[in-house]
């Protein structure tokens, strides 16, 4: 549904939140998000088995409780949730439930091993998995005034703006600690205060395990001078217009959002961790046995999807523990290095310590490992 009138001005976080969720929103929509735009999920099935394979790590380091939960949160239409279940072993598989969390209603068809919510469960153990979530919590945005002073940023259905009032109470104090802006006019950030308070309250839903993010995101020190407010449409980014017609989405400040005892990574650190790494399957295998040769191929090809530098790899991957054990797991996993302790074959380009690096390049030709019981 478009609307035909400008429609009063008001503050993006409001706007966007009808323009999602609302009764005509894009999120409601029946084709889901994969029919406009390309994740990870949807880039190659090696995510849910790197995903399944964190979650049997989970589930090791939790002594193997009687029931095991894994909560994908903003689900989309349940592609990661049924991708994991489908690559677990048996025996753990036998003791995971599964929660799909997504504001829209069921798709048709929906495995009957996966319970279809619109709020994480409370008080599971497990793994809770955001995979693209918090970019799509919606947020007010500011523009610095002729007057040095940022404002609120007011927006029509149409998609045109105009400045509010001032910033003031906990959200200028947020900008003041997370994305300072300079005095000068045309300068943007978005306060990512809701996003905070959404990741804390999801987090607080697990009793015992592992919560991780993984968004596009920026850091404070590097964050992007007029913002990164943006849409998409039948796989085209397009201008941003709360009409319900296309997704709107900003890049996600992980760093505010991290709770004590959280870590960050980038997605190619974090998956050559669960065993998406390597190099070209060996040429003599062409001779030996072509088809397998072609299916190493094809699995490079995915893998460096996932990992590529300035694609899929630069996304930050927010790791947060809760309870006892998980911290070990992260440790002996190789998961718990924070980002600036990359190795050789893990640069960081000019990340600062805490950094998520951004931006675009060609990606790599990797080969997947596929290690322990997941056979590709």
């Amino acid at each position: 549904m478009t609307h035909e009138t400008r429609g009063p001005a008001r503050g993006w976080r409001e706007a966007t939140e009808e323009a999602l969720y609302g009764p005509y929103g894009f999120y409601r929509r029946p084709e889901g998000p994969a029919g406009h735009f390309r994740t990870s999920v949807h880039a190659s099935p090696l995510y849910a088995a790197a995903v399944a394979r964190l979650l049997c790590r989970v589930d090791t380091a939790l002594g193997h409780p009687r029931e095991l939960a894994f909560v994908d949160v903003g689900a989309g239409r349940a592609e990661l949730t049924t991708g994991v279940l489908d690559h677990l072993p048996a025996d753990v598989a036998a003791r995971t439930r599964a929660y799909a969390v997504e504001r829209a209603a069921p798709p048709e068809g929906l495995d009957p091993r996966v319970a279809w919510c619109a709020e994480p469960p409370a008080g599971v153990t497990g793994l809770l998995f955001a995979n693209e979530w918090l970019d799509n919590v919606p947020l007010d945005v500011v523009e610095v005034a002729a007057d040095g002073a940022p404002r609120r940023v007011l927006v029509h259905d149409d998609g045109t703006e105009e400045l509010g009032g001032p910033v003031t109470g906990p959200d200028a104090d947020w900008l003041a600690r997370w994305w300072p802006l300079a005095a000068e006019p045309g300068l943007r950030a978005e306060i990512g205060r809701p996003r905070d308070a959404a990741w804390a309250a999801a987090v607080g839903t697990l009793r015992r395990g592992l919560a991780v993010a993984v968004d596009y995101a920026h850091a404070r020190g590097a964050r992007p001078p007029f913002g990164t407010l943006t849409g998409f449409r039948e796989g085209r980014e397009t201008a941003p217009v709360p009409d319900g017609s296309c997704d709107i989405t900003a890049h996600v400040a992980l760093d505010a959002c991290a709770l004590p005892g959280g870590r960050l990574l980038t997605q190619r650190a974090a998956l050559g961790a669960l065993g998406v790494r390597g190099g070209r399957p060996p040429l003599s295998l062409a001779a030996t046995d072509p088809a397998a040769y072609v299916r190493g191929l094809a699995r490079a090809g995915e893998a460096a999807e996932l990992t590529a530098r300035g694609g899929l790899g630069d996304f930050g991957w927010l790791l947060q523990p809760v309870g006892t054990g998980v911290e070990e797991l992260l440790a002996d996993a190789g998961l718990a290095e924070p980002l600036t302790d990359a190795g050789p074959e893990e640069p960081l380009a000019d990340a600062a310590p805490g950094e998520l690096p951004t931006g675009r390049a060609e990606p790599a030709e990797l080969l997947v490992d596929v290690a322990d019981h997941e056979e590709q």
